[in-house]
């Protein structure tokens, strides 16, 4: 049976190979290309559903068509396209992790009234992005337009916004980092910190604060060094920007062992 004529069940892609091939009929023929637009059995395209008992409320194909463009928006990277708070899995017994989760899950659930975001500070794979993706996940599920940046591919963009031939401006690239009501800013402190690059953090996090839009930052460097040559997030942004994530935002440090050592343990 050919993968066009197969049954795609809603989470796997397996074909059914026990289904016949369906005969293509005129009428069939005829409704593949029929050009009306399919009209939601919800609401006939009104746009408002009818609730029995409780009245007239916004169809549910309209909130997931607005979900859709949010999710679209936000700029998730393919890798955590699917993260969210229901598969992130604390390590059994990892106290860090699970206070982390609480955190992620509490925001969601009390936004819009939030005061402060939160800045995720462990080593590599502990699962910071992760619940970051997730929160913003949540967020668009109820409505919130929300950005995700890698700090170092919003430098590489400004960076591309001088060049002529790009037909971008800096402030161009910067708009929606101001203004977007959520804001995810990945691997903070990963660039090298040049004179350009702190002006840079400076003015994206003192837009925000000043405006007190919610971000959540992560980040590799923790507060303290455990090792005499180790760095720490503020000798990476500066002790000004240091003291604004302070109010901004409370500091959650995730602790444990990077996730993506299990792929090289893995048999082929």
């Amino acid at each position: 049976m050919s993968s066009d004529k197969a049954k795609v069940h809603p989470l796997f892609a397996v074909p059914d190979v026990d289904a016949a091939p369906e005969e293509e009929t005129p009428e069939r023929e005829e409704q593949q290309f029929s050009s009306e637009p399919a009209v939601c059995q919800f609401c006939f395209g009104s746009g408002m559903e009818v609730v029995s008992g409780k009245g007239a409320r916004r169809c549910r194909c309209r909130t997931q068509n607005n979900q859709a463009k949010l999710l679209e928006a936000a700029r998730i990277p393919r890798r955590y396209s699917e993260c969210s708070l229901q598969n992130y899995y604390p390590i059994k017994g990892n106290g860090t992790q699970l206070r982390a989760f609480n955190y992620a899950f509490r925001l969601v659930r009390e936004y819009p009234a939030v005061d402060r975001g939160l800045v995720f500070m462990g080593t590599c794979g502990v699962g910071k992005t992760h619940l970051s993706v997730a929160i913003l996940r949540g967020l668009i599920e109820k409505g919130i337009g929300c950005l995700f940046y890698e700090f170092g591919s919003l430098l590489k963009e400004i960076q591309n916004s001088y060049n002529p031939v790009s037909q971008t401006s800096e402030l161009k690239v910067l708009a929606p980092v101001f203004e977007s009501e959520v804001l995810v800013l990945d691997e903070l402190g990963a660039s090298k910190p040049t004179d350009w690059v702190r002006d840079t953090m400076m003015q994206i996090i003192n837009t925000r604060y000043n405006d007190r839009k919610l971000t959540i930052f992560t980040t590799n460097y923790l507060d303290g060094r455990r090792a005499e040559r180790d760095e720490t997030l503020e000798d990476r942004i500066g002790v000004r920007l240091r003291s604004r994530l302070f109010e901004m935002c409370k500091t959650v440090q995730i602790e444990g062992e990077d996730y993506r050592k299990r792929f090289d343990t893995q048999q082929p």
